[in-house]
């Protein structure tokens, strides 16, 4: 193994133009319908295709190093189990509920999803936006507990008592139309390393027929993964965020510029890790290695490379016992720090800072693993994964990642907001991590 991946501890070192809704969308067309009988017929069956049609979708030996001195030292990998929810009892996964959600208020009909309504207004001043959330304040059901999320905890017990090898989270608060073939393969690849697992993912969106659809494939080969409707004021209760939550459902505080989404995201995969321990990864990732023998553990994104101490962290992937004390230290943080204006502050800035602020502190016993077990590939230069080797200068590279790949990485980020658009090219890097790494591999060159 390479000497460049090394496991570092706690203990030793810490350094304007949205997308149109479809029903508006269908509403304009139909507007227009009477206008022309030509156009009429045209735009009929336009809007039969545009509401119905669906997508198809179908033993890292690492070193640990002294706090104080930035030391690399040798260190045995630590294999304990993860720590799994409470009060559970065994069920079995065919007697596990179809994600449709059958509230009303609730309900996401076919191809009728609306669009985001929490992105602020525009250039908005503080008291602008103040008064824009507190309009929007009655429809955020996310912020409630309703019927359906109210079940959340049982379902998540009737789940994880299926035998499960492992526990993994993904949260997901876009729509289900967006849970595209990059989001699928995520799945796909955790399961092809790790078959014995479950994964929950935690959405209102995924949580309905739809939904159900889209991970069907998975749940056809036997794979445990269940879509489930979050219920946040649950998972924030008895944590520091708790008084935090009531004070934004008050509308006593500003959401922020950036779209609340991505700080509730930041929130809910703190909150569920505490509640019940086990593996969060974003949705934008590939497995190559199995991660159910980590424990405790979150990826720097960048290191010095003359001190080789981390200068930032990322939690895009994070590995804890349920009950953690440094996930209490992460959700005090949130809630004492909130800043909605930017970006990465309630979420990979959050984790550096408050793990800098505990680098003395005995009491945490964190592994911090380098860039390349879970970030081998920084944002910049992703886009050179999906390309097809031009030169032997570019197959040699290629070959080359893929061999530090496979021997120094887990899994691999994929920065989805800057290569969700990319085409992967047939040959490249990118397709070659697929083909080795998926179980279903369907419309894997679709962006």
């Amino acid at each position: 193994m390479s000497p460049a991946l090394r496991k570092f501890s706690v203990r030793s070192m810490l350094g304007p133009f949205r997308k149109m809704s479809k029903k508006s969308l269908t509403y304009r067309l139909i507007s227009r319908m009477a206008k022309s009988p030509v156009l009429s017929t045209i735009s009929f069956a336009a809007i039969l295709c545009f509401i119905y049609a669906d997508r198809p979708m179908s033993n890292l030996s690492i070193n640990t190093a002294n706090i104080k001195t930035g030391e690399v030292l040798p260190s045995p990998q630590t294999t304990t189990p993860l720590g799994g929810g409470e009060g559970q009892v065994a069920t079995r996964l065919n007697s596990l509920p179809v994600a449709v959600s059958t509230t009303p208020a609730r309900r996401i009909e076919e191809g009728t999803e609306n669009e985001d309504p929490l992105i602020p207004p525009f250039k908005a001043s503080v008291d602008e936006r103040m008064e824009w959330f507190r309009r929007k304040l009655p429809e955020l059901e996310i912020l409630k507990s309703n019927e359906l999320s109210k079940k959340f905890h049982g379902r998540v017990l009737e789940l994880y008592n299926n035998n499960c090898s492992a526990q993994f989270f993904m949260v997901w608060l876009s729509t289900a139309q967006s849970f595209g073939p990059r989001e699928f393969l995520s799945a796909d690849s955790l399961f092809s390393t790790t078959p014995d697992g479950c994964l929950l993912i935690l959405s209102s969106s995924m949580d309905t027929a739809k939904g159900y659809r889209i991970l069907k494939p998975l749940l056809d080969r036997g794979f445990k993964v269940l879509a489930v409707t979050p219920d946040v004021p649950f998972l924030v209760k008895n944590t520091p965020a708790e008084a935090w939550l009531d004070d934004l459902k008050g509308g006593n505080m500003d959401p922020g510029s950036v779209p609340l989404f991505n700080h509730l995201s930041d929130l809910i995969r703190l909150a569920v890790l505490y509640k019940y321990g086990g593996v969060y990864l974003d949705t934008d990732f590939i497995f190559l290695k199995d991660l159910s023998g980590l424990r405790n553990a979150i990826g720097a994104q960048s290191i010095n490379q003359v001190t080789k101490k981390w200068t930032r962290l990322n939690g895009a992937v994070m590995i804890f016992d349920i009950h953690h004390p440094v996930l209490l230290e992460f959700l005090k943080e949130y809630a004492k720090t909130f800043n909605g204006n930017r970006w990465g502050h309630n979420g990979p800035y959050l984790v550096s800072r408050v793990l800098e602020s505990i680098r003395d502190n005995s009491e945490y016993n964190i592994t911090i693993f380098p860039p390349k077990a879970f970030y081998p590939v920084n944002w910049v230069q992703i886009a050179k994964l999906f390309k097809k080797p031009e030169t032997e200068a570019d197959s040699k590279w290629a070959d080359d990642t893929l061999a530090d790949m496979s021997s120094e990485s887990y899994v691999v980020h994929l920065w989805n907001k800057r290569s969700r658009e990319l085409k992967i090219e047939e040959a490249s890097v990118m397709a070659r991590l697929i083909a080795e790494h998926c179980n279903i591999c369907e419309n894997i060159y679709d962006p």
